[in-house]
């Protein structure tokens, strides 16, 4: 495979496939550099019988891209809230001794009962609740059916409201 060549001839497509989805040049530059390093250090990955090789890069382009778009829309949701929450506010928490000492017991609760999780139920609950991340989100980049993260999440929810009545005194049913 003569990757100088390659990568003249299609360097070009690549850029214009991410730049297409992403809209920023610096990222779309990002975006081919990780798509030439992902050839060059496995060029197995690449099967000529499935077609040629400028599809399969503008392919991998177009993926890497819109997993860095929905990296920021994530990350943007996730500013959203934190405003929203610092808007609704009334006043801050510190003002209100009590209250911060219970809501730092609550959240040690809450890392507690986490931590005893499976990992696939702590990570499904971490994405949705503290990442932003859809169920179908959470499904298509693990590769795991909808169904099963939408499960791991109620279970943990479920497991999480079991260990942590007790310790912060409230009632199962909710």
């Amino acid at each position: 495979m003569d990757f100088e060549r390659i990568y003249g001839e299609h360097a070009r497509g690549v850029f214009a496939v991410a730049y297409k989805v992403l809209g920023d040049g610096t990222q779309a530059q990002d975006v081919v550099q990780d798509v030439f390093l992902s050839l060059w250090r496995d060029p197995e990955r690449f099967d000529a019988r499935r077609g040629p090789i400028g599809h399969y890069l503008r392919m991998v382009a177009r993926s890497r891209a819109l997993d860095l778009w929905r990296e920021a829309q994530v990350a943007g949701r996730a500013k959203d809230r934190m405003r929203a929450l610092a808007e609704t506010s009334e006043d801050p928490i510190d003002g209100r001794p009590v209250a911060a000492a219970e809501q730092h017991v609550g959240e040690a609760a809450v890392r507690r009962a986490l931590m005893q999780l499976p990992d696939e139920q702590r990570e499904a609950i971490v994405l949705t609740y503290w990442g932003g991340l859809t169920a179908d989100e959470i499904a298509s980049s693990s590769g795991t059916p909808v169904g099963t993260v939408k499960s791991r999440i109620r279970l943990g929810v479920l497991k999480l409201r079991e260990r942590c009545a007790p310790e912060l005194d409230v009632p199962l049913a909710a």
